[in-house]
């Protein structure tokens, strides 16, 4: 029995070693670097190239990484955006937050929209359409929005740590408008938005988990269907729902259900 568990271990250990250097090299793309070179893989994986060679050609058949032969550059493949899709779709604040974002939508007969703070931008986890509009706006899950301009990007600006925002304390030094702009964000408990390229209103409003940030919810809608003033009914509709669904998750802090 013995000499039996010492072979299972023994023939385990290479296909946990395999599990692990896919994962390294699958963990070495990131938003900042999306395309890697095979000596960058192989400088990553810490092995010989005709090894590095060998797992990266087992993931481009899993569809897991992907190569472009004009550049010879290997970047993430399709299949890691549907392992993405599934992953987002299990986050225990996308089932907490569903009841909440669908009763929101019949209250306003607008979009609403949950995002979650990838590191680098918020991520958008799950979109609930007003499917009773003839025309509606729809926000693809998936979907990184832009961390200033977008409406969620800065109440994530406003309530994370600033050593947590890549670049941030740069990027307020430039702007004092929007350093205002955040202040306001933490004071009203909401943040506006409505580029004048798109047509398109957002108000977003943070929901915590604790004392600290865990996603941000929006309602999404048209310059004409969505109104900036901050102490709006759908605005403190906005406020009322993330207020009832932070102290759900256990939210230590107040939060103003208005201005």
């Amino acid at each position: 029995m013995a000499a039996k568990i010492a072979g299972d271990g023994a023939e385990t250990a290479p296909t946990i070693q395999t599990v692990q250097r896919a994962a390294l090299i699958l963990d070495s793309f990131t938003v900042s670097r999306p395309h890697l070179s095979l000596n960058e893989i192989t400088t990553r994986l810490g092995a010989s190239k005709a090894t590095a060679h060998r797992y990266t050609k087992a993931l481009r058949a899993a569809n897991l990484l992907r190569y472009d032969e004009r550049t010879a550059l290997y970047s993430l493949g399709p299949q890691v955006l549907t392992l993405a899709a599934a992953a987002r779709a299990a986050l225990p604040i996308v089932s907490a937050a569903e009841p909440y974002m669908d009763r929101l939508v019949k209250a306003v007969g607008q979009t609403v929209v949950l995002s979650i703070w990838d590191g680098e931008a918020p991520t958008v986890v799950r979109s609930a359409d007003n499917t009773d509009h003839l025309i509606r706006i729809s926000v693809r899950v998936g979907s990184r929005l832009d961390l200033t301009a977008s409406a969620q990007g800065r109440v994530f600006c406003a309530h994370l740590p600033a050593d947590q925002v890549p670049g941030l304390t740069r990027i307020l030094r430039r702007s004092p408008d929007l350093a205002e702009e955040l202040d306001r964000i933490r004071e009203h408990g909401l943040s506006v938005n409505s580029p004048s390229e798109n047509g398109v209103h957002t108000i977003a409003a943070p929901v915590f988990e604790g004392d600290t940030i865990i996603a941000a919810m929006a309602i999404v809608g048209t310059t004409v269907s969505v109104p900036r003033d901050t102490d709006s009914p759908m605005a403190r509709a906005l406020l009322e729902t993330t207020r009832a669904l932070s102290q759900r998750l256990g939210a230590n802090q107040p939060l103003n259900a208005t201005g």
